[in-house]
């Protein structure tokens, strides 16, 4: 199934919403369509926390220093996305240290069969991971991650609701061998944009080298759109639009008239890819350009994108001290109370 453009999304209000990206590649135009451009319009009327999960990262990147530039590149996807720090919190996971605590809390409560069950965990194996530690008990980390927050809704794609349930499983688990502390967030499952194709055709991914990256520089971000994989067919052929990576990813940007038009130009011939490349070019160009700007702005002062991240860490260690106060006390941890 091929993607489909953009729609308008419903809207929810007045709940604690969080969400991360793991900086594990450069982000792509999958994961924009896919969750990034959801994860913006959720700031609206709604307390939203983001956060560059660096340590779940650490299961499948063991270069320091690239890890350190893919965090920074993804905070600075996010602030020129539009995630607002002044009513949003946006921070390091590893500059939050009581996530880990609450996930060794968490870690002894979890049943070994619950991770087993955790189809990412057989995913990861498939793809040529390593069956250590890290990887077996991501999920738990991931229940910190949102458990401490008191989320409200936690938006996840069709394809990710087990994290959420795993996250469930593990906070009623808690409870029952403690006391209540934890409430039970609920999914807020992603509008479907179906699959976003690559440049050559199969989903776009980081893995498969296949994306194209909305924050490329110009001479890289045409040879990516360029670079897409189309048959042989020549201008004056008709052309099955349904069948076109091209067609597809220039269906994201176009509105109705343009859609119908461009499908119009493939079926009577007379229209190249070379010229459908180029005319989804300028749609990508024009619909980033302002967050480009925006992204090469902040760029320059490091300084100003470390300050946030710093604060962002701050508001969420005050934002969920009493959270944490709770989960020690009702584990019996620390001083008595």
């Amino acid at each position: 199934m091929g993607a489909r453009a953009l729609q308008e999304r419903p809207r929810i209000r007045g709940q604690q919403v969080l969400a991360g990206i793991q900086p594990s590649g450069v982000l792509h135009l999958g994961n924009y369509f896919g969750a990034l451009r959801q994860f913006i319009d959720l700031q609206d009327g709604n307390r939203a926390a983001y956060f560059m999960a660096d340590l779940h990262s650490l299961t499948s990147i063991h270069d320091a220093k690239r890890r350190r530039e893919l965090t920074q590149a993804a905070a600075l996807d996010f602030l020129a996305m539009g995630v607002d720090p002044k009513r949003s919190v946006l921070y390091r996971q590893s500059d939050f240290p009581e996530v880990t605590e609450l996930a060794w809390i968490l870690t002894t409560v979890t049943p070994m069969g619950l991770l087993q069950r955790c189809v990412s965990y057989k995913e990861k194996l498939e793809q040529g991971l390593k069956p250590d530690h890290g990887l077996f008990a991501y999920p738990v980390l991931q229940a910190a991650d949102i458990l401490i927050w008191r989320a409200d809704l936690v938006p996840v794609g069709q394809d990710q609701k087990q994290h959420l349930e795993v996250t469930r499983d593990v906070a009623v688990k808690f409870n029952l061998t403690y006391r209540e502390v934890f409430k039970l967030p609920e999914p807020y499952i992603l509008e479907e944009t179906a699959v976003i194709p690559g440049t050559d055709g199969r989903k776009m991914s980081k893995t498969a080298g296949n994306g194209i990256e909305m924050f490329a520089p110009d001479k890289q971000l045409k040879k990516q759109v360029m670079g897409i994989v189309t048959d042989s067919k020549g201008v004056d052929e008709p052309k099955e639009p349904d069948g076109s990576t091209v067609f597809q990813l220039y269906a994201l940007f176009a509105n109705p008239e343009e859609r119908a038009a461009m499908a119009q130009a493939f079926r009577q011939g007379g229209l190249g890819y070379g010229d459908a490349k180029k005319a989804l070019l300028d749609k990508v160009m024009a619909h980033f350009g302002p967050a480009r700007a925006r992204r090469r702005e902040l760029e320059s002062r490091p300084d100003t994108v470390e300050d946030i991240l710093r604060d962002g860490a701050a508001r969420a260690r005050a934002a969920t001290a009493e959270l944490m106060d709770e989960v020690r006390s009702a584990a019996g941890l620390g001083p008595p109370r």
